[in-house]
């Protein structure tokens, strides 16, 4: 087995990629993030035991969440960046190490990866180490102590994700670093027991709230809350950039460069939200939304002819009829592509490439026409929880299904699109993130004046799906958030929906649906665990669940 990887929904034969990732990743890059990842949990062993001896390390802590995202599927291919990552947090691990043991921190049984040096920290000799520290290198390990530490390994890879977007806006949250440090640091303690690890699982959810809650108030205190808009999914002529990703800071600085330029600025994809905030709003040439989700950005990127930035994931094995145009940054990279470098502090990130080679293209090829209806965050709803409860009480608005999370390759995501099309008329759908491009351009109506999608935002703005829920059931007097007239229907992907899973199993939310496949990584026993305590269940069949779903 050269690798192996099963992090992700479309892992091969629901099992594992053992030769190349599904996603594209090659062996070396698999390699080369076990490590990376091993490495981490070597600071997060001396972080936590330095915190408590007094001793913090926030560049550490805030290189930790960094090189904690570029591991999520589909954000970094590139393996001279993994090299220089590892090696860096070897020196960030042994600054940390020599502090701890200054200060009289114990320094017995300290685990190997707290203590692997390699004399030489090339390439080769990283790749050879990687071998012994991935998944399966102890193949005697027991089951159900692997998939828990897999499950909150991909957790809390969600979760750095989730914390680096507010970070980038200045908003932190000490609480965050430290847990992570705590509970990678379980995943290499051979005495944590298989209820120890569900444990800090949960905890992992829990803080996943908190996280989303700081991205939610960075995101709205920055750009204002978003509003309910119509966005464009035509183009009009003229060069033009094409942004993709999550980060909106990203888009900020773009929007700021290219004004007055005659250049007109698309979102893609998890960006598409981006057009219902106030302050993206004053910018005219940012005109619209650009084709669907990530998975079909190799023809998307093709057709709009100009430059494309990606911003975080989802990134997909650019085609050579548009290399020399796609621009990656922050943690994202993938070989031969340019990359646009950190902004200053203080400053901005350098567009000027990008700006450049759109002032060479063409007008984007239409795609679509019309306009789709998004900024249903929880502000937006909120303002309107009157009309949403007189329509519950008049019979108009029978139920909510909630249906977030992520887009994928497989068919089988076709079940989403026909269950849209399938419940009656009396339900809203509740989104966010990605999965919505199977059906936010049905045109499936309104009730009341209330469209029948509200798309809450990107996959983090799931928070804002939690917080509805959570205000109506207070509005009308329901103690548990599990007597609401509200279905989840959720499909996942990557490892920012394993947060998102895991946030609403801490609030406990019961009974959701998750498809289209199960976790790899889930053991029997844990599956059994999650379905006695939470009643998770597979998809089955359109008829079947939106008949019990509607029953």
């Amino acid at each position: 087995m050269d690798m192996f990887c099963y992090q992700c929904q479309e892992t091969a034969r629901g099992k594992a990629c053992t030769v190349r990732g599904v996603c594209g990743k090659p062996q070396d890059v698999a390699a080369l993030q076990d490590l990376l990842t091993y490495v981490l949990k070597g600071i997060s062993y001396y972080g936590a035991r330095a915190r408590a001896l007094g001793i913090t390390a926030p560049e550490t802590e805030r290189f930790l969440l960094q090189a904690m995202f570029s591991t999520i599927t589909n954000v970094n291919f590139h393996a001279d960046r993994f090299v220089d990552l590892v090696q860096e947090a070897l020196r960030r691990r042994d600054d940390l190490a020599a502090r701890y043991r200054a200060a009289g921190g114990d320094t017995a049984n300290l685990p190997d990866a707290a203590t692997w040096s390699p004399a030489d920290s090339d390439r080769a000799t990283l790749l050879a180490k990687a071998i012994e520290v991935g998944v399966m290198a102890d193949p005697d390990l027991n089951e159900d102590v692997r998939s828990l530490r897999s499950l909150l390994t991909y957790g809390l890879r969600g979760l750095a994700a989730y914390a680096e977007h507010a970070y980038v806006l200045e908003h932190t949250n000490d609480d965050i670093p430290a847990f992570m440090q705590e509970a990678l640091a379980i995943t290499i303690n051979d005495d944590a027991t298989v209820d120890d690890l569900v444990a800090m699982v949960m905890r992992c959810g829990e803080m996943g709230v908190q996280t989303m809650a700081l991205l939610d108030d960075a995101n709205t205190s920055t750009y204002g809350h978003p509003e309910p808009t119509q966005v464009n999914i035509g183009v009009r002529e003229g060069p033009a950039i094409l942004v993709s990703g999550h980060d909106l800071r990203d888009l900020d600085d773009l929007l700021q460069q290219t004004e007055g330029k005659g250049i007109n600025v698309y979102t893609h994809g998890e960006m598409l939200p981006a057009n219902a905030y106030p302050a993206f709003k004053k910018y005219p040439h940012l005109v619209g939304n650009y084709g669907s989700s990530w998975w079909h950005q190799r023809d998307e990127f093709e057709a709009f002819g100009g430059p494309i930035v990606m911003t975080t994931n989802c990134l997909v094995e650019p085609r050579d009829s548009y290399r020399d145009r796609i621009f990656t940054t922050s943690v994202v990279g993938w070989p031969g592509v340019q990359h646009i470098p950190e902004r200053p502090e203080g400053g901005q990130k350098d567009f000027s490439a990008v700006i450049a080679k759109a002032l060479t293209c063409d007008s984007p090829k239409e795609l679509e026409t019309g306009t789709i209806p998004i900024g249903f965050a929880h502000n937006t709803v909120l303002s309107v929880a009157d009309k949403v409860i007189e329509a519950i009480q008049a019979g108009a608005l029978k139920r909510f299904v909630v249906m977030a999370g992520c887009d994928g390759r497989h068919k089988e995501r076709q079940y989403y699109t026909d269950v849209a099309r399938a419940l009656p008329e009396d339900t809203i759908i509740l989104t966010a993130g990605c999965a919505k491009y199977r059906y936010n351009k049905l045109g499936l109506g309104e009730i009341g004046g209330i469209p029948r999608v509200l798309d809450a935002g990107q996959c983090n703005d799931s928070y804002s799906l939690v917080v509805i829920a959570l205000k109506l059931a207070e509005a009308l007097g329901i103690d548990d958030v599990n007597a609401l007239p509200i279905e989840y229907d959720i499909a996942w992907y990557e490892q920012k929906a394993v947060i998102v899973l895991l946030a609403l199993l801490s609030l406990g939310v019961k009974n959701i649906r998750l498809g289209p496949t199960l976790p790899a990584f889930i053991s029997p026993n844990v599956l059994n665990l999650l379905v006695d305590t939470f009643n998770i269940k597979p998809i089955t069949t359109v008829e079947q669940d939106v008949a019990e779903m509607t029953a």
